[in-house]
């Protein structure tokens, strides 16, 4: 331990000797809270276009495959390439620096949004959303971890989490309430001809730039301190950022692999090969071109940026990637995210064409209980998945099966109900739809503490990236386009929605895999960082 440097936490005196912290201070909760409106706003400007959907289809000439490729693909894809080297630059740069410009980026891109005059221009801007957003995950996760004690960070990460839920449950209110009363007032289009799709974009995304400012005045706590470790600051910051940038943004993937020989720029040339023709196939059935070159485009740059990590930090590559703890923990989780985020993309579309609802009800009822829902389904599973967690090393795996298969029967109640004169079919709706969300919100917390528990503590922001991953590149580049273009192709959301389920087989076996290894996994982290090189 001579090469660890030993310091406070803010507001906190300095140690004698590394002791694990058992409590969390005052400042952390005060911290977390400032965290969790962040991830709010997150999700107010992630999901708001969910329920602008009908406007954005009437007057950009969108179908409902359109939605789910810019919800979900056109979002996803960068948030989650731009998350890896990001999740790296937080393992090793000031997080709350990096925080404040992430936040910055994303206000501003949402805000532009309500300039795009077509599908190309709102797909660029949603992909600068999704860059500006990677920031958040990787620095708060991090931060979080090392604000609160181990036998306390799934039920932080649960309250950070609820975030999620409270925002997507607040952009429908706004969106609805804007897009409603402004058409109403101005239905030709308001001052500067702007119609109600456009403010509502505009009104989310400004008072992000503020809330940034609020951010840059959090203290930054010692890497580790918090489980008895404390880690040095990384003397050169940038270069693992730039290193990782070099390793997953094409065509340097290609420089990349040529630099550890000739084998390795081989398998990366069949690769590329190999999802190009995946992707040609999948346009060929979809006609959707788009996206399947995105999704095309970021499997292949998280391979070329996995295999480089292998060689470039092998101890990181062996608990994250070469862990199948860890894998199929993630992938477990992904398939939760498919059907949640294909559903909660639908939701209010489902309720405005199909059930006939206004947007401002739709807004109110479907965001207000949908955020409460969410809110306790996320608060609820962090505490249980953290006294499962007393019993068991894998406990809260439980918690990611539960959250997997209960809201199965919820989801099929919602998305067959059919409009009846005089009867509560919006009710039953919102009610079944809102406990689905409940439901399946519990995962949260349990998956990403248990992701942690898996990697060292310098290792958080990359195991944090890779963790959003399987929840982007699985869940929400897959779940809303297959729902929309399932849709699409039937005529029927109702069957686009349902089709999500066809996932749930895969992501048990998943999580079955995972709950037999994580125990052996989380007990030998020290032990497999040093066989594969960590010097500790």
């Amino acid at each position: 331990m001579a090469d660890r440097e030993f310091a406070a936490a803010p507001g906190s005196e300095t140690p004698g000797a590394p002791v694990a912290a058992t409590r969390a201070t005052p400042y952390a909760w005060y911290a977390l809270g400032i965290l969790f409106l962040v991830y709010v706003l997150n999700f107010i400007d992630r999901q708001i276009i969910t329920i602008l959907a009908p406007d954005l289809k009437r007057d950009l000439g969108l179908d409902d495959a359109d939605i789910g490729f810019l919800y979900g693909t056109a979002f996803a894809v960068f948030y989650a390439l731009f998350g890896v080297p990001l999740g790296r630059l937080a393992d090793a740069w000031h997080r709350v620096r990096l925080l404040t410009v992430g936040l910055s980026v994303w206000s501003a891109m949402t805000a532009l949004s309500g300039l795009a005059t077509g599908k190309l221009q709102l797909s660029a801007a949603r992909m600068g959303v999704g860059v500006g957003e990677a920031t958040a995950g990787p620095a708060a996760y991090s931060l979080i971890s090392d604000l609160f004690p181990k036998h306390m960070r799934a039920t932080a990460l649960a309250i950070y989490s609820a975030g999620l839920y409270f925002g997507g449950g607040i952009s429908l209110m706004i969106g609805g309430f804007i897009v409603q009363g402004w058409n109403r007032t101005w239905p030709g289009g308001g001052p500067f001809g702007l119609v109600g799709w456009q403010a509502a974009f505009m009104a989310v995304g400004i008072p992000g730039l503020l809330l940034a400012a609020w951010v840059a005045t959090l203290k930054e706590p010692v890497r580790g301190l918090v489980d008895g470790v404390p880690t040095k600051p990384s003397p050169t910051p940038f270069k693992g950022f730039f290193e990782e940038l070099y390793a997953i943004i094409p065509p340097f993937t290609l420089l990349a692999a040529m630099s550890r020989g000739g084998r390795a720029l081989a398998i990366n040339l069949a690769v590329a090969a190999l999802l190009a023709l995946g992707a040609l196939a999948m346009i060929r059935v979809t006609g959707a071109a788009l996206q399947w070159w995105c999704i095309a485009f970021g499997y292949y740059a998280v391979f070329s940026w996995a295999s480089s990590l292998r060689s470039r930090d092998a101890p990181a590559f062996h608990l994250i990637w070469g862990s199948r703890a860890f894998i199929t923990t993630i992938l477990g989780y992904g398939t939760v995210a498919f059907m949640s985020y294909a559903s909660s993309a639908f939701a209010p579309v489902y309720a405005l064409e199909v059930l006939g609802e206004d947007p401002a009800t739709v807004g109110f009822w479907v965001g207000g209980m949908g955020a409460l829902a969410g809110f306790l389904g996320v608060i609820l599973g962090g505490r249980m998945s953290d006294w499962l967690r007393q019993r068991s090393e894998a406990g809260r795996l439980l918690v990611v099966m539960f959250g997997l298969l209960a809201p199965i029967v919820p989801i099929v109640i919602a998305f067959t109900t059919k409009p009846e004169p005089g009867s509560a079919d919006f009710i039953r709706f919102t009610a079944f739809a809102s406990l689905a969300g409940l439901l399946a919100s519990s995962a949260l917390g349990a998956a990403a503490a248990t992701t942690q528990d898996l990697v060292l503590p310098r290792m958080r922001g990359t195991a944090t990236a890779t963790f959003f991953l399987s929840t982007t590149l699985v869940g929400l580049a897959l779940g809303p386009y297959m729902a929309g273009q399932v849709s699409a192709m039937t005529h029927s959301l109702s069957t686009g929605v349902l089709s999500t389920l066809a996932i749930v087989p895969f992501g048990l076996a998943m999580l079955v895999i995972a709950y037999r290894r994580v125990p052996a996994a989380a007990a030998n982290v020290v032990e497999r960082a040093r066989a594969a090189g960590e010097a500790i």
